[in-house]
């Protein structure tokens, strides 16, 4: 008996000991005949009776370690027989050896939060359980779509289901819990077809909607500033139809559009805004709003990628090439594919949208999988600016460019369009790396043994970026010649220079340090990085594409992609030709990227992207992993990981040493440390076993004390 249950010091059967009442005598007898039954001590609840009916909860505790990636049972005392329903967060004590048991009931360990996947009447455990700690909330947060949802995503990327869940479900605020949400408002009117029309199937795609049905398309979205406006009203039709509807976009800029414009096309109260920038209380405030049905629209960052939508009618991303989309945190899943997770699992319409398009989307679209969603060419030409080049034999030849990193072509297009309004100078960020190309022809450098792309680190010996095999006597295949070139033109004083050549006309920047929104139509010249660019009231007169071969000869898989996607994103910025809206690109105009903005053609460059990478077995056609580490450890990792046999082990190779101090990336080594890394591939359909394979060998090696650490990565969105 606990002393608090005692009666009271020199209380005893015959009266009270200080000459009290009877009544008193009375309150102690019946305090002294309850306390007789045991009662539940706080989170050990050690002697409690067990629930009635269905007395074992089956528990994912917050472990993230890939050994303990399984549920755990656990008793549920009468008293949490309640509040211990399916979906709320709890916690339990973890860790308890087999000889810490009393009455027949596990005791001690580590208190740990966790949440209550499901009630049952017996466990597959044999031995003695712990009993549940605490009902942290009797809020459930953890619906079986939800949790369906986060094991297909762990599986996919060789991760646990507590770390997806990290990232699926926002921490609690209880201010937040304790407040009412909303009541639903009614589904609307279907909205008006408004920009889509521009569009050869947008019609008929909103028509689906609002009827009910799960449409799925790659919308290759005209330039301008209706993207918002029309994704808006995607949203709207799927409401209409009394479902539910998810967008993600890359960042705060986009999410501040799309809010404009769905509160314009919806009105206030019928969507909620999820990112990670609004604070935790807010956050979880507006996710309970839509877990409990009083919202059914959904937009946010990739934080809002999981956000428990009912009766989920339709999921779109927008812009999906941006790096943004890659989740940092483990097990670094991408937007994308838990969208596409979710359309498979929910049975929803799914709409991928961009100005640009990525291999992947070219990849939906080829397969059958999803439609294309795109204007015919006569909307293309009047919507986009007219291109121009200025490639490397004009710049040798030209004296302006020589002496303000200028062309003659880029200034005229500068003065005349400074005559009516702000014109955009993009320049690539510091740090941009080259990749190897043919001096002459500028084809990339590439391994004749598995096509990885070459370099020469600190002017070493020629090899191999992926697999580390040398290449002494490369020789380009298209046309014989044997040098190469790497070229990185500065943009430190980009800003400066321009501003001496046109002294009377204000400079602005917007860039990593301060990003701008917007800037008035008035003339002025507006130096960013890209992504920063900023818009302009009425469009940009101009924009100047700077410095081209920084962006398109990185030392990576996607750099002509990602080049074209940075140069659509802000000659998208600029006023259609028709209105004397001008581009002017520097760099080479025989290059395909190059070709594509000219045409405004980013699918046929994606298209044509697909074909090669598929003839040479690179993603998004085949499945990759990196497995990343010291050496020893990369290669006993592999060597004990039961890789499918149709895998292909490349590497390892050394990576770029971190400097102490220095600035860092997502999956750099420690500073300081010497690792290298491997990559393994598999042809289609072999990607989940992959995935099984890499995760069944991390969990093996984490149940063997320390070890050198190993860092692997599904998917990786940098392969060089």
């Amino acid at each position: 008996m606990s002393g608090e249950n005692r009666p009271p010091a020199g209380a005893d059967a015959d009266g009270p000991a200080d000459g009290g009442p009877p009544e008193q005598l009375a309150l102690i007898r019946e305090t002294v005949r309850k306390a007789k039954a045991p009662r539940a001590k706080p989170r050990t609840w050690r002697g409690a009776a067990l629930a009635k009916e269905l007395p074992v909860a089956r528990i994912v505790v917050n472990k993230g370690v890939l050994h303990l990636d399984r549920y755990f049972d656990y008793a549920v005392p009468e008293e949490l027989d309640e509040t211990a329903q399916p979906g709320v967060r709890v916690r339990v004590r973890f860790g308890a050896g087999s000889g810490q048991v009393r009455d027949g009931r596990r005791e001690g360990g580590r208190l740990i939060d966790g949440f209550l996947v499901e009630r049952l009447a017996t466990s597959d455990y044999t031995g003695p359980l712990a009993a549940l700690a605490d009902v942290v909330s009797p809020e459930p947060v953890l619906s079986p779509e939800l949790l369906a949802l986060a094991r297909a995503v762990a599986d996919r990327y060789a991760g646990s289901l507590a770390d997806v869940l990290q990232l699926a479900v926002p921490p609690r605020s209880a201010r937040a819990e304790s407040r009412p949400s909303p009541a639903p408002l009614p589904p609307p009117a279907a909205p008006e077809p408004g920009s889509w029309t521009r569009y050869e199937r947008g019609p008929a795609f909103l028509e689906s909607l609002a009827r009910g049905g799960a449409p799925r398309a790659v919308w290759n979205a005209l330039p301008g500033p209706s993207w918002a406006e029309e994704l808006a009203r995607a949203v709207a039709a799927t409401l209409a139809s009394g479902r539910g509807a998810l967008v993600v976009v890359p960042d705060g800029r986009a999410v501040a559009r799309m809010d404009a414009a769905l509160t314009a096309v919806l009105g206030e109260g019928r969507h909620a805004v999820l990112t990670a920038e609004a604070g935790p209380e807010k956050r979880y405030g507006q996710w309970l709003a839509v877990r409990r049905g009083a919202v059914r629209a959904v937009i946010g960052t990739r934080a809002a990628m999981f956000a428990p939508v009912r009766d989920l009618g339709l999921v779109a991303i927008w812009d999906d090439g941006d790096g943004s989309h890659s989740e940092p945190h483990a097990p670094q899943p991408h937007a994308r594919d838990v969208l596409l997770l979710r359309a498979a699992h929910d049975r929803c319409g799914f709409l991928l949208g961009s100005l640009s398009c990525t291999v992947e989307a070219a990849q939906l679209v080829e397969s059958g999988w999803a439609a294309p969603l795109v204007a015919g060419r006569e909307q293309v030409r009047a919507a986009a600016p007219r291109v121009r080049t200025v490639g490397d034999e004009q710049l040798a030849r030209d004296e302006a460019a020589r002496a303000a990193r200028l062309p003659s072509l880029a200034w005229e297009a500068v003065r005349d369009g400074l005559r009516t309004g702000p014109v955009l100078v993009q320049v690539p960020r510091r740090g941009y790396v080259p990749r190897l190309a043919c001096e002459r022809c500028r084809t990339p450098a590439r391994c004749r043994h598995c096509a990885g792309p070459l370099e020469a680190p600190e002017q070493q010996e020629l090899r191999c970026g992926w697999c580390g095999r040398g290449a002494p006597d490369w020789h380009c295949v298209e046309c014989g010649s044997v040098r190469l070139r790497a070229q990185v033109v500065g943009a430190r004083r980009t800003a400066e220079e321009l501003g001496r050549v046109f002294p009377s006309v204000p400079v602005r920047t917007s860039g990593r340090d301060h990003v701008l929104d917007t800037v008035p139509g008035r003339p002025a010249l507006v130096v960013s990085t890209p992504g920063a660019e900023p818009v302009a009231e009425g469009g940009y007169a101009a924009a100047l594409l700077l410095d081209g071969w920084a962006m398109l000869n990185r030392p990576d898989l996607r750099a002509g992609e990602e080049a074209l996607r940075r140069w659509i994103d802000a000659a998208s910025l600029v006023r259609g030709q028709g209105e004397g809206g001008t581009v002017v690109v520097v760099a080479e105009p025989t290059l395909r990227p190059v070709q594509a903005l000219v045409r405004w053609d980013p699918v046929g460059h994606a298209q044509r992207e697909l074909a090669e990478r598929a003839e040479l077995g690179f993603p998004p056609v085949s499945r990759m992993a990196a497995v990343a580490g010291p050496v020893d450890a990369v290669l006993g990792f592999l060597a004990s990981a039961p890789l499918p046999p149709d895998a292909e082990i490349l590497g390892p190779v050394p990576l770029p040493v971190v400097r102490p101090g220095g600035p860092t990336r997502p999956g750099d080594p420690p500073a300081g440390e010497s690792w290298e890394r491997a990559l393994v591939r598999v042809p289609p359909g072999s990607g989940a076993a992959l995935a099984a394979a890499l995760k069944q060998a991390q969990a093996s090696r984490s149940t063997r004390g320390p070890v050198p650490p190993i860092r692997v990565r599904v998917d990786p969105p940098d392969i060089g």
